[in-house]
């Protein structure tokens, strides 16, 4: 009875452990299937059994249901990894950052900047030279005092310009001695023109270059500068230099009104001579009678260019700069000698170019003013001054309609000159004047050339 006891026992301990592991290790889905209420109930009859079973005794195996896997151990700790440092993008020094200053996640868009860069100071009474710009390198023109330009003006002989020339074909002698180009060019140029405008001729020829005025100011580009200068007796500046516009155009048209000179020999005799009526030959009120002398002429055609070459000698260095004188070229009375007002061109690299009207574009009559007679005025200088300079041979006109065509012309080849450059070679034996001559030659037959015939030295550092 006793062993049957024990046995009943036994049974009944083995069947409270398969149950109570059959509640441990049930599926889960006829856990979460079970209402609150069935768990409820369940739960004391799970429970009731686990209390008669000894601690830290495992669960008898099973041989309905397998035993549950082993629990799976905690993961252990990766070894730290090591993180990139963090440097300044301007100095390449790595940065420490406090831990509520960590670096923003890649792509967050509310990432705060790059720190700015270290600010070096500078000692007390020093400036930092600052850096040029591009533009200001692209234009920056050096230029050295020994250096020497000379713009060069090709035609041939029906007076077509010549375009394709290289520095090859060109050849210049300073004193005679050739020397080696180290600038070509056959770029445009600004220009800045100083129109000097003769108001002594007769006043038919005035009244027909003050129709020409629309057709000069279209011969001028936007970024051309042009003054305007008069003279007859006197010279007198009517516009200083300002761009080529509307306003250059409305002064000329204004200008439309000024009258020239009065056509005709001075009258010297009669009842319209200076001291008043005449009879029989005498003087109302005289008892002799007076001797009559025309005014001396005065035509100051000197004075005009060195005006508007003073003027020209302060605009900037990277413009060409032009003299272009329109009358018939006659001089007389001025205080300037030509060859005081030919030094001051040829120092400051100006041109004077020319369109001769009147008596001067006449070919027989150009060849009697060769003839100068005493007080009086001398012919024409204006082929005197263009041949110097460069500026080619006057533009000899006597229609409106001629006149309004060379001025397009003139500015064009004013503009679209070669121009070449070089460092003087200096001649075994020292020259005595200031002036050193200039000749520049073509390798091609059957062409004319045209450039200044000189220049004067910059004086010697002392």
């Amino acid at each position: 009875m006793q062993t049957e006891t024990d046995c009943g026992r036994k049974q009944k301990l083995f069947l409270a452990l398969f149950i109570a592991l059959l509640g441990a290790t049930g599926a889960p889905e006829a856990r979460a299937q079970s209402s609150p209420a069935q768990s409820a109930q369940q739960q004391p009859s799970q429970s009731q059994p686990a209390q008669d079973q000894p601690q830290g005794i495992p669960d008898a195996p099973s041989t309905v249901q397998p035993p549950s896997a082993a629990p799976e151990p905690p993961p252990t700790a990766k070894p730290e990894e090591k993180k990139a440092v963090e440097r300044d993008p301007w100095t390449n020094q790595p940065i420490n950052r406090a831990p509520s200053e960590s670096a923003p996640a890649p792509g967050d868009e509310t990432s705060a900047p790059p720190p700015m860069p270290p600010v070096k100071t500078l000692p007390p009474g020093s400036t930092k030279k600052p850096n040029p710009s591009a533009e200001e390198q692209l234009y920056t023109l050096v230029v050295h005092t020994n250096f020497v330009q000379v713009p060069v003006t090709v035609k041939y002989r029906d007076g077509r310009p010549v375009d394709g020339l290289l520095p090859s074909d060109f050849t210049v002698k300073e004193n005679g001695v050739k020397q080696k180009l180290s600038f070509f060019s056959a770029d445009p140029f600004a220009l800045s023109v100083a129109i000097v405008l003769d108001l002594g001729m007769p006043d038919d020829a005035v009244q027909r270059v003050n129709q020409t005025f629309p057709a000069l100011v279209g011969a001028f580009a936007p970024y051309d500068e042009v003054a305007l200068y008069t003279y007859s007796s006197t010279v007198s500046e009517v516009k200083d230099f300002a761009a080529a516009n509307q306003k250059l155009a409305a002064l000329l048209d204004r200008m439309r009104t000024i009258r020239g000179a009065d056509n005709g020999p001075a009258v010297l005799s009669g009842p319209l001579a200076p001291n008043g009526p005449i009879v029989n030959g005498m003087p109302v009120g005289s008892p002799t009678e007076p001797v009559y002398t025309p005014p001396k002429e005065s035509h100051v055609l000197n004075d005009a260019i060195l005006k508007a070459a003073l003027d020209l000698s302060k605009r900037p260095r990277t413009r060409r700069k032009i003299i272009l004188v329109i009358g018939d070229g006659r001089e007389a009375g001025s205080k300037a000698g030509y060859n005081d007002v030919l030094r001051l061109l040829l120092t400051n690299e100006i041109q004077v170019k020319a369109v001769a009207v009147e008596n001067a574009a006449i070919p027989v009559y150009r060849k009697i003013e060769r003839v100068h007679l005493p007080h009086e005025a001398i012919g024409n200088l204006l082929p005197k001054y263009t041949s110097a300079t460069g500026g080619g041979t006057p533009y000899s006109e006597l229609t409106r309609s001629a006149i309004e065509e060379v001025y397009a012309q003139a500015m064009s080849e004013a503009r679209n000159q070669y121009t070449l450059g070089y460092t003087p070679i200096k001649p075994k034996t020292p020259t005595t004047s200031a002036k050193r001559e200039i000749e520049v030659l073509v390798d091609r037959p059957g062409l004319k050339i045209y450039a200044k015939d000189g220049y004067y030295a910059a004086p010697a550092p002392r």
